[in-house]
């Protein structure tokens, strides 16, 4: 158990780590004025006209790094800051959130499989702990019996949820590609806007890398607790 709470306390390092550079770099290109004077808002709905999407609505949300793309209602939600502000990070995000609604109309493959697991990740993710703990501890009185299949039923549901942790970089990484695409292809951003754009989008999508080695490290250490002493 020391072992646990030592990885998880590596991992919650490394994520604050990562966390704090994508804030100090996100505020550092907020400095970084648009030449062209476009908003988030307009940055946006400029990218989903370009490919043809009139059916998405751009809204702003309440918040700091709120943004995201809602494929059940079809709308592009921005935090406060992103929607209003005409700046290279601004521009970034909106074009990333656009960049789901492009994969949205185009079918994309691992788009709809991330979506189709929400639902039960919603559940697993929640779950699998308690079943491994009860199992483990049910296995303990009951000579790794009943008990030994309940914790591997939390495994199971867990592994659900590290499988989506790992689903979810191919579909973050293709939406910030489609959007520097974008904001490149259309001449959108000067060359240093670009560049701080594209590097904001790179920290970005390593919070989900640090999120997806985290979530396998865990279900790693929990099946050598289940499995480990069985003969």
């Amino acid at each position: 158990m020391l072992g646990y709470y030592i990885l998880l306390g590596i991992i919650a390092l490394v994520s604050f780590a990562v966390s704090s550079k994508l804030k100090s770099k996100f505020e550092y290109y907020s400095r970084v004025q648009l030449r062209n004077g476009m908003s988030g808002a307009e940055i946006a709905t400029q990218m989903l006209n370009d490919n043809g999407i009139y059916d998405v609505k751009v809204i702003s949300t309440p918040g700091q790094l709120t943004d995201h793309y809602n494929p059940t209602d079809k709308t592009v939600n921005l935090s406060e800051g992103v929607y209003n502000q005409r700046n290279a990070s601004a521009a970034a995000v909106a074009a990333h959130e656009c960049g789901h609604a492009v994969q949205h109309a185009k079918s994309y493959a691992m788009l709809q499989l991330r979506s189709q697991l929400v639902p039960i990740v919603n559940v697993s993710s929640t779950l699998s702990q308690w079943l491994i703990f009860g199992g483990l501890i049910l296995g303990a009185a009951a000579g790794l019996g009943f008990g030994f299949y309940v914790a591997v039923a939390g495994l199971l549901l867990m592994a659900v949820a590290t499988a989506f942790s790992f689903i979810t970089l191919p579909v973050e990484y293709d939406a910030s590609n489609r959007a520097l695409a974008w904001l490149k292809n259309k001449n959108m951003l000067t060359q240093q806007e670009y560049a701080g754009a594209e590097d904001a989008l790179k920290w970005a999508a390593r919070t989900y890398v640090v999120a997806a080695i985290g979530a396998l490290a865990s279900l790693l250490y929990w099946a050598l607790q289940v499995f480990g002493d069985r003969r």
